[in-house]
């Protein structure tokens, strides 16, 4: 694969990537009321075969996972990045406690494809939404998923480097058990959270930063490095001497011609902002904080 072909193809055209999703089957008759005390986003309402985006939280408002809902008949389709399933279903089973609902998790295949040309290439059914801030785009999911007829198969590291520039957040990187939703971006909270429906488990929190107004100690920003050196994750960022956030995820930007990286900033950073990017066995490089996107 050509790194440049396939994140031109991402960009400018569209392409797909192969990826695996974990999914969690919810199933029984009271799935949607189960789901809709559970999860940031309300599912009573979706249509057969609808999705949303929507955030799965512990009782403190902490980041269990982000994730999308499916409605399937009378169930729903839970699916989160690989290797996050399990959690997902261990938070609904801790929950359950003598409701009729049931969860099943299993990895499955998802092409996603990506690029202006998505909608061209979309099928009429079963295309997934994706919420990526100025990437268009959907995914398909199944064990029988295959890549549109035509679309060019691009690379993973092509694909991360397009998700660092929108700034989506990943499972275990930038969305751990430390994380508040609103750290991790205003447009992720309009995605997933309804502010009009009952009561959910984590909600306090999230009701009480929204009436303030966002005001977070953190804010998930991007990062674009001034030199052609590549920090790697965990790298420090750091304004006058002091440490003010750490690196989530690190790409190669070719719309920027710079390295880029997500990394969580405290809000006394406001962006733009000059700093310096630090790590053990290496020379610090200049580098600047900005708003999300960083293409779009």
């Amino acid at each position: 694969m050509n790194l440049t072909d396939d994140y031109l193809a991402l960009r400018q055209e569209v392409g797909a990537v192969e990826l695996t999703r974990d999914v969690v089957h919810a199933t029984g008759p009271d799935a949607a009321s189960f789901l809709q005390g559970q999860i940031s986003q309300d599912v009573e309402g979706l249509a057969d075969g609808a999705s949303t985006w929507s955030f799965l939280l512990e009782p403190t408002g902490k980041v269990v996972a982000w994730l999308r809902v499916t409605r399937a008949g009378d169930g729903f389709v839970l699916d989160v990045d690989e290797d996050w399933g399990a959690a997902v279903a261990e938070r609904l089973q801790r929950f359950r406690l003598r409701v009729p609902v049931e969860f099943d998790v299993s990895a499955q295949r998802c092409v996603a494809v990506r690029g202006p040309g998505a909608a061209g290439v979309r099928p009429n059914r079963r295309a997934l939404p994706v919420d990526w801030p100025g990437v268009e785009g959907f995914d398909l999911l199944g064990d029988d998923a295959v890549v549109p007829e035509g679309v060019r198969v691009c690379s993973l590291d092509a694909y991360e480097a397009v998700r660092v520039e929108a700034g989506v957040p990943a499972m275990g990187r930038e969305l751990t058990e430390a994380t508040i939703p609103a750290e991790a971006g205003e447009w992720l909270v309009a995605a997933g959270v309804s502010f009009t429906k009952g009561c959910y488990t984590g909600q306090e929190l999230v009701a009480r930063i929204d009436s303030r107004g966002g005001n977070v100690p953190r804010h998930l920003r991007g990062v674009v490095v001034l030199t052609n050196v590549i920090p790697p994750v965990g790298a420090t960022v750091d304004v006058d001497g002091k440490d003010v956030g750490t690196l989530t995820s690190v790409a190669e930007s070719l719309e920027r011609r710079a390295p880029v990286a997500l990394a969580y900033v405290h809000r006394s950073v406001a962006p733009p902002a000059d700093v310096t990017v630090r790590w053990d066995g290496g020379e610090p490089v200049r580098a600047r904080v900005e708003p999300l996107p960083l293409v779009s």
